[in-house]
């Protein structure tokens, strides 16, 4: 409880975000904490750590998710460095027209160069339209396996069958991260 003023109600502490996923992370036995943390360290998408918590029994948002992940593991943005690059891209190939016009830069050469330049751009562009793809299709498949496992679990609470179908459902989630 925070202290307050003379006579007033003390206010409960209210904890961040972090602190509440912080604390669910830590309440879970060593060897699941083990593999949840190695997971959240190795893995890019924080929609796959926070489904890979909710197979674990997580149950509130994924902003905690998400919060928590960024505070503990640094993770680069590769598609932003992606869109970068073309934002780059589209700069040299702005200012090297501007030289061609100038007559800075031999026309043929420039023509070519530019060519090449733009190839190099269609192609980064194509990398972020399948990295998206690919990132929002796996996203989608996890969130499905997800509902899918819960549903049955929900099904079956309570039932003979619900032990070996957590152990299926975790075997589902491991399978499901071999793939690509």
């Amino acid at each position: 409880m925070k202290p307050t003023k003379p006579g007033t109600l003390p206010r409960p502490v209210e904890l961040t975000n972090t602190e509440v996923f912080d604390a669910w992370v830590e309440g879970l036995d060593p060897g699941t904490h083990e593999s949840f943390c190695s997971f959240c360290s190795e893995n890019y998408s924080t929609i796959e750590c926070f489904l890979y918590a909710r197979f674990l029994g997580y149950l509130s948002s994924i902003t905690a998710c998400e919060e928590w992940i960024k505070e503990k593991y640094q993770k680069p943005d590769h598609r932003q460095i992606l869109l970068d690059e073309i934002g780059y891209m589209k700069d040299d190939i702005r200012l090297l027209r501007e030289d061609i016009e100038n007559m800075g830069v031999k026309r043929e050469a420039g023509v070519a160069r530019i060519a090449a330049m733009e190839k190099e751009l269609r192609g980064t562009i194509n990398q972020v339209e399948q990295f998206t793809t690919n990132k929002d299709r796996k996203g989608l498949l996890m969130a499905g396996a997800d509902r899918a496992i819960r549903e049955l679990a929900f099904i079956f609470k309570d039932d003979p069958i619900e032990g070996p179908l957590k152990e299926a459902a975790m075997s589902v989630w491991a399978r499901m991260q071999l793939e690509e």
